[in-house]
């Protein structure tokens, strides 16, 4: 069995935009996983930060996407 490495493309402590980009990369049939991350150090324990993985070979055609979202957004 092959193994695939994951790699973050994006994170937020933001469930609505985590669950938006997730979307936008299941659209582009890029296979994607969240992971929930505990905040230490800057921030109170309870604080999560959320973490859009996907694998390492489809990271360049993620963050294509992931930028033309941030890109859009900013322009609104």
């Amino acid at each position: 069995m092959e193994r695939s490495t994951r790699v973050s493309v994006f994170e937020s402590d933001k469930p609505s935009e985590i669950q938006l980009i997730k979307s936008k990369l299941d659209d582009a049939q890029i296979t994607n996983a969240v992971e929930n991350n505990y905040l230490t150090f800057t921030t109170t324990p309870t604080a999560t930060s959320l973490k859009v993985m996907v694998d390492l070979l489809d990271e360049k055609k993620a963050f294509e996407i992931i930028d033309a979202y941030l890109q859009q957004n900013e322009n609104q």
